[in-house]
Protein backbone atom coordinates (compact mmCIF):
# COMPACT_ATOMS: atom_id res chain seq x y z
CA UNK A 1 0.00 0.00 0.00
CA UNK A 2 2.89 2.16 0.57
CA UNK A 3 4.19 3.85 -2.12
CA UNK A 4 8.55 4.98 -2.49
CA UNK A 5 8.92 8.48 -2.59
CA UNK A 6 10.04 8.61 -6.31
CA UNK A 7 6.78 6.98 -7.84
CA UNK A 8 4.80 9.83 -5.43
CA UNK A 9 7.43 12.06 -7.12
CA UNK A 10 6.63 11.11 -10.09
CA UNK A 11 2.66 11.01 -9.69
CA UNK A 12 2.54 14.40 -8.28
CA UNK A 13 4.71 15.70 -11.36
CA UNK A 14 1.99 14.03 -13.90
CA UNK A 15 -0.64 15.23 -12.09
CA UNK A 16 0.94 19.22 -11.87
CA UNK A 17 1.59 18.43 -15.90
CA UNK A 18 -2.18 17.33 -16.37
CA UNK A 19 -3.71 20.86 -14.32
CA UNK A 20 -1.53 22.38 -16.32
CA UNK A 21 -2.45 21.41 -19.86
CA UNK A 22 -6.16 21.65 -18.58
CA UNK A 23 -5.57 25.30 -17.64
CA UNK A 24 -4.51 25.67 -20.91
CA UNK A 25 -7.34 23.91 -22.91
CA UNK A 26 -9.89 26.25 -20.47
CA UNK A 27 -7.96 29.14 -21.94
CA UNK A 28 -8.09 28.54 -25.35
CA UNK A 29 -11.69 27.67 -24.91
CA UNK A 30 -12.59 30.59 -23.03
CA UNK A 31 -10.79 32.38 -25.68
CA UNK A 32 -12.46 30.58 -28.82
CA UNK A 33 -15.99 31.24 -26.88
CA UNK A 34 -15.09 34.89 -27.05
CA UNK A 35 -14.38 34.79 -30.85
CA UNK A 36 -17.47 33.38 -31.54
CA UNK A 37 -19.89 36.23 -29.07
CA UNK A 38 -18.22 38.60 -31.61
CA UNK A 39 -18.72 36.63 -34.84
CA UNK A 40 -22.05 35.95 -33.99
CA UNK A 41 -22.49 40.39 -33.21
CA UNK A 42 -21.16 40.90 -36.30
CA UNK A 43 -23.21 38.55 -38.07
CA UNK A 44 -26.17 39.75 -36.73
CA UNK A 45 -25.18 43.08 -37.53
CA UNK A 46 -24.68 41.95 -40.97
CA UNK A 47 -27.99 40.22 -41.75
CA UNK A 48 -30.05 43.23 -40.21
CA UNK A 49 -28.41 45.59 -42.35
CA UNK A 50 -29.15 42.79 -45.52
CA UNK A 51 -32.91 42.75 -44.16
CA UNK A 52 -32.80 46.78 -44.36
CA UNK A 53 -31.36 46.80 -47.84
CA UNK A 54 -33.78 44.28 -48.88
CA UNK A 55 -36.99 45.89 -47.77
CA UNK A 56 -35.55 49.31 -49.61
CA UNK A 57 -35.17 47.42 -52.35
CA UNK A 58 -38.57 46.14 -52.20
CA UNK A 59 -39.94 49.22 -51.62
CA UNK A 60 -38.30 51.11 -54.85
CA UNK A 61 -39.33 47.90 -56.96
CA UNK A 62 -43.35 48.44 -55.71
CA UNK A 63 -43.19 51.83 -56.54
CA UNK A 64 -41.19 51.48 -59.20
CA UNK A 65 -44.17 48.87 -60.37
CA UNK A 66 -47.09 51.36 -59.19
CA UNK A 67 -45.62 54.24 -61.64
CA UNK A 68 -45.36 52.04 -64.38
CA UNK A 69 -48.90 50.03 -63.98
CA UNK A 70 -50.74 53.26 -64.54
CA UNK A 71 -48.68 55.11 -67.84
CA UNK A 72 -48.54 52.46 -70.48
CA UNK A 73 -51.75 50.99 -71.49
CA UNK A 74 -51.85 49.83 -74.67
CA UNK A 75 -53.54 51.84 -77.23
CA UNK A 76 -56.93 50.51 -78.33
CA UNK A 77 -55.84 50.14 -82.22
CA UNK A 78 -53.45 48.08 -80.96
CA UNK A 79 -55.26 45.85 -78.94
CA UNK A 80 -57.76 45.13 -81.71
CA UNK A 81 -55.18 44.14 -83.75
CA UNK A 82 -53.97 41.72 -81.09
CA UNK A 83 -56.93 40.14 -80.67
CA UNK A 84 -57.23 39.80 -84.29
CA UNK A 85 -54.26 38.53 -84.69
CA UNK A 86 -54.50 35.53 -81.86
CA UNK A 87 -57.99 35.02 -83.41
CA UNK A 88 -56.53 34.24 -86.69
CA UNK A 89 -53.48 32.24 -84.99
CA UNK A 90 -56.51 30.07 -83.40
CA UNK A 91 -58.50 29.34 -86.24
CA UNK A 92 -55.56 27.95 -88.27
CA UNK A 93 -54.09 25.71 -85.55
CA UNK A 94 -56.12 22.75 -86.78
CA UNK A 95 -54.94 22.77 -90.41
CA UNK A 96 -51.33 23.47 -89.19
CA UNK A 97 -51.79 20.67 -86.86
CA UNK A 98 -52.93 18.08 -89.63
CA UNK A 99 -50.30 19.39 -91.79
CA UNK A 100 -47.40 18.68 -88.76
CA UNK A 101 -48.68 15.65 -88.57
CA UNK A 102 -48.50 14.45 -91.91
CA UNK A 103 -52.34 14.17 -92.51
CA UNK A 104 -52.83 17.17 -94.81
CA UNK A 105 -51.58 19.87 -97.28
CA UNK A 106 -49.38 22.80 -96.61
CA UNK A 107 -52.00 25.74 -94.87
CA UNK A 108 -50.38 27.46 -97.78
CA UNK A 109 -51.10 25.56 -100.85
CA UNK A 110 -54.03 26.64 -102.58
CA UNK A 111 -57.01 23.55 -103.35
CA UNK A 112 -56.27 23.57 -106.79
CA UNK A 113 -52.30 23.97 -106.29
CA UNK A 114 -50.30 20.33 -106.77
CA UNK A 115 -48.18 19.87 -103.09
CA UNK A 116 -44.95 20.98 -103.72
CA UNK A 117 -43.23 23.50 -105.67
CA UNK A 118 -44.11 24.33 -108.99
CA UNK A 119 -41.91 26.47 -111.66
CA UNK A 120 -43.06 29.35 -113.21
CA UNK A 121 -42.70 30.14 -116.55
CA UNK A 122 -40.74 33.36 -117.83
CA UNK A 123 -42.12 36.41 -118.14
CA UNK A 124 -41.31 38.77 -121.16
CA UNK A 125 -41.84 42.17 -121.32
CA UNK A 126 -43.86 41.71 -123.88
CA UNK A 127 -46.29 39.93 -121.26
CA UNK A 128 -46.09 42.66 -119.00
CA UNK A 129 -47.19 45.33 -121.22
CA UNK A 130 -43.42 47.00 -121.50
CA UNK A 131 -41.90 48.29 -124.34
CA UNK A 132 -39.18 46.29 -126.51
CA UNK A 133 -35.73 47.52 -125.35
CA UNK A 134 -33.99 49.19 -128.15
CA UNK A 135 -31.15 46.77 -129.93
CA UNK A 136 -27.86 47.93 -129.61
CA UNK A 137 -25.83 50.23 -132.22
CA UNK A 138 -23.15 48.55 -133.64
CA UNK A 139 -19.57 50.92 -133.88
CA UNK A 140 -18.41 51.41 -137.72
Amino acid sequence: MFTSLPEEMELIEKHEEILGRRAELLEEMESRREQLKIERRQQATQSEAARQRNSALLQDLQKIEDRLSGKHLPRPYLLALETRYWASVEESIPVWEQFLLGKGPHPTDGPGKPHGTTKQKASTAKDRGLLPRPKPKTAR
